[in-house]
């Protein structure tokens, strides 16, 4: 006995049902080992309380404390170390429920139901004189009762002088490392020797998913979690999953100097990425991944816990975009930039609900005579504070996320309730130009959206202008031509914006219901380049304009800015203007001044 319990003391029993079933045992075998070891503990708990909990019981020197628990989470037995442990006597243990919350006991339920092979857990228990004390603790199915329902055994030993997370359910029940809540108890524990945080994410873990089935998946995420754990734990560092295929690694060693710890970090962040490129065997497959990882250096009093898990994520995201297989280090500078851009993102949706975007608008004129035939409109941001938000920071963002279409569908309404109002104003019929985003032409109810902005103002289609960048309509595979067919068809007119940046797939734009062309502006500044031979953009730009004439279209020139470039443009054959030499964007109350006089001419 004296040499069991010598072993226990050890810590062998606590480990080795873990062990066991971590080394992937098939899963009977696992089960085996698991009953094994539940019996073992029943056994020794019976043999060191004197076979019965009704008897008296000598003390025992033994570090180990067990309990058993009955499947309604009666304890049906303990040892005295148990009891000692947590600072009650034994006959305020056994018959009662064990002091465990809601959530804790289902974690337990768990493993009695066998849907969890073991639990290993670290918890914190208060005593009746408000002490606590620390314990590493090991669950493990147990025999059956006399009803045939499994109990579970609980094996614990005292974590004194530890850093541990202090929730029995702080291990994720998937992999059995720890969980994101766990981490962040870890996080706020701010060891001394805490150099930082090594966050990442497994590479097209989809493609696992859809490939071998979330079984098949599963084993991928346990085998990765068991490497990880088995072999960065012997360095003191720790590893949790927190959540999905994401995992993180709090690497310690710290040594006061920055650029070693830095060093350091980097160093255990590609050692994760190697351990994760081990391939797994399923089966008799080998399945090969790559993680991409994001390393943030703790930086004492200023990046702590959840702070730290930010910064971490959004360096993880470069990684990612960067491409696969790689780490990225912390930039504060990318870091603010990011966490602005999730702000914003954020904030969007309620800030279209607020009122906060706002129509500008940019005139387009005929060339010929400076005549305002038409406008641009041109989607604004105003924070509360005041501050605008720059188009060109907003917009991409939209068009990731999706919000252009909301976004793109509040333009065209407001855009044409605009247009109706001009007119009951009495201003002259002007051509209203919008643009539209790959997503929004994608979207099935564009076409219905677009007539019934016009519909609900009572506007003729035709003073509608729909702008899509060439990209959009130059590829045939998409279903982008049914789109503009069927816009085309109500009558709206189509352009092409920015045309000339990308290839031009000719014969088919012959085909597309265009009804016009907007030459990009580094054609239109390249003409009259006074710094360069301006030759071939006016060679370019002329050849565009032929082609765009000889299919029907009409040609507007972006960017005109001087007027030698209008009178060069008009030249050339462009048919209408739009820039600052005429106008910068101007608000709705500003447009029925600009109509009925030359603009651009001084």
């Amino acid at each position: 006995m004296a040499t069991v319990a010598g072993r226990l003391s050890g810590g062998w029993l606590l480990d080795a049902g873990a062990r066991a079933i971590a080394a992937g045992l098939p899963a009977r075998a696992a089960e085996r080992v698991g009953e094994l070891v539940g019996a073992l503990a029943a056994g020794f708990a019976q043999g060191l309380n004197g076979g019965d909990h009704r008897r008296s019981r000598p003390a025992v020197d033994s570090r180990i404390g067990l309990w058993i628990c009955d499947p309604d989470g009666t304890v049906a037995d303990a040892n005295q170390a148990f009891a000692d442990l947590v600072g009650r006597p034994l006959a305020q243990i056994i018959g009662r429920p064990l002091c465990l919350s809601d959530a804790e006991w289902e974690t337990v339920a768990q493993v009695a139901e066998g849907t969890v092979d073991h639990l290993r857990a670290h918890r914190t228990w208060r005593r009746p004189d408000g002490t606590q004390v620390r314990a590493d603790v090991l669950v493990l199915r147990g025999g059956a009762t006399a009803g045939g329902k499994a109990r579970v055994v609980g094996l614990v030993e005292r974590a004194d002088g530890r850093t541990r997370p202090t929730l029995l359910t702080d291990h994720d029940a998937l992999t059995g490392v720890l969980d994101r809540a766990a981490l962040f108890d870890a996080l706020a524990a701010d060891p001394d020797t805490l150099i930082g945080l090594c966050y990442l994410d497994l590479d097209g873990f989809k493609a696992v998913n859809d490939t071998l089935g979330n079984e098949g998946g599963d084993i991928v995420l346990r085998a990765v979690a068991r490497r990880l754990d088995d072999e960065l734990a012997r360095d003191g560092h720790v590893v949790a999953r927190t959540g999905g295929d994401e995992f993180a690694v709090l690497v310690h060693g710290a040594t006061g100097d920055p650029e070693r710890d830095l060093d350091e970090l980097q160093r255990v962040a590609h050692r994760v990425l190697a351990i994760v490129r081990r391939p797994v065997r399923i089966g008799g497959h080998r399945i090969a991944v790559t993680a991409s990882a994001g390393v943030v250096r703790r930086d004492p009093g200023r990046r702590q816990g959840a702070e730290l898990m930010r910064a971490a994520s959004t360096t993880l995201s470069r990684a990612k975009k960067a491409g696969r297989d790689r780490v990225a280090v912390f930039d504060p500078d990318l870091h603010h930039r990011d966490v602005s851009r999730f702000a914003m993102t954020a904030r969007m949706p309620q800030a279209l609900a607020d009122g906060e975007f706002s129509l500008e608008y940019q005139p387009l004129v005929r060339l010929a005579d400076g005549t305002l035939v038409g406008v641009e409109a041109l989607a604004r941001w105003t924070l509360p504070n005041g501050e605008r938000v720059s188009p060109d920071r907003f917009v991409p963002l939209a068009e990731e996320t999706g919000m252009i279409v909301p976004l793109g569908r509040w333009v065209l309404a407001e855009a044409c309730r605009q247009s109706a109002e001009w007119l009951r104003a009495g201003v002259p019929p002007l051509l209203m130009s919008v643009n539209l985003a790959a997503k929004q032409v994608d979207d099935s109810g564009l076409v219905d959206a677009v007539t019934r902005a016009l519909t609900e103002n009572g506007l003729p289609p035709q003073t509608l202008q729909l702008e899509l960048t060439e990209s959009e309509v130059m590829d045939p595979s998409t279903g982008t031509r049914a789109t503009l067919e069927a816009l085309a068809g109500f009558g709206v007119r189509l352009a092409i914006d920015d045309f000339g940046t990308g290839y031009s797939n000719l014969a088919y734009l012959r085909s597309l219901p265009v009804h016009a062309l907007k030459l990009a502006g580094p054609f239109v500044t390249g003409a009259l380049n006074p710094a360069g031979d301006s030759s071939v953009d006016v060679e370019i730009t002329s050849m565009l304009v032929g082609l765009a004439h000889a299919l029907g279209l009409t040609v507007t020139a972006e960017s005109v800015e001087t007027p030698e470039q209008a009178a060069q443009l008009l030249e050339l054959g462009c048919d209408l203007g739009q820039g600052w030499l005429y106008s910068p964007a101007v608000g709705p109350g500003e447009v029925p001044g600009l109509v009925g006089r030359p603009l651009g001419v001084s």
